[in-house]
């Protein structure tokens, strides 16, 4: 994970006594993603706690997730207190790697290609 964070790759772990209730599921695992960007890294660094958000999926049938700022902002400004208009998105997901059994599975491949970091 050293070699792939920050980076395209989301890792599925198992979460411990130490995350939040709210983020408990039936499975009691956690997604952890550190992006090569430093808009929320910094503001990671500023609030010194990690940020929990999911990706905004778009139900056009060409584009599965929305990128650009100003139609994130135009769908959710009455939903959201905040849009960082950061420039557009890479439109490919990043690539899921699941780590809570002996062996990692990856369970979509994406942007991360695993053999670079491996």
């Amino acid at each position: 994970m050293k070699k792939a964070l920050p980076g395209p790759f989301t890792f599925i772990l198992n979460a411990s006594g130490k995350v939040p209730k709210i983020l408990h599921t039936k499975k009691n695992t956690v997604g952890i993603r550190v992006p090569d960007n430093a808009i929320p890294r910094l503001i990671v660094k500023e609030l010194g706690n990690p940020i929990i958000t999911s990706s905004i999926k778009d139900e056009d049938e060409i584009i599965e997730y929305s990128t650009d700022p100003e139609l994130i902002y135009e769908r959710f400004k009455g939903l959201v207190d905040l849009v960082i208009d950061g420039g557009l998105g890479n439109l490919e997901a990043s690539t899921i790697v699941d780590c809570t059994s002996d062996e990692p599975e990856i369970l979509r491949e994406g942007l991360g290609k695993i053999e670079e970091v491996l």
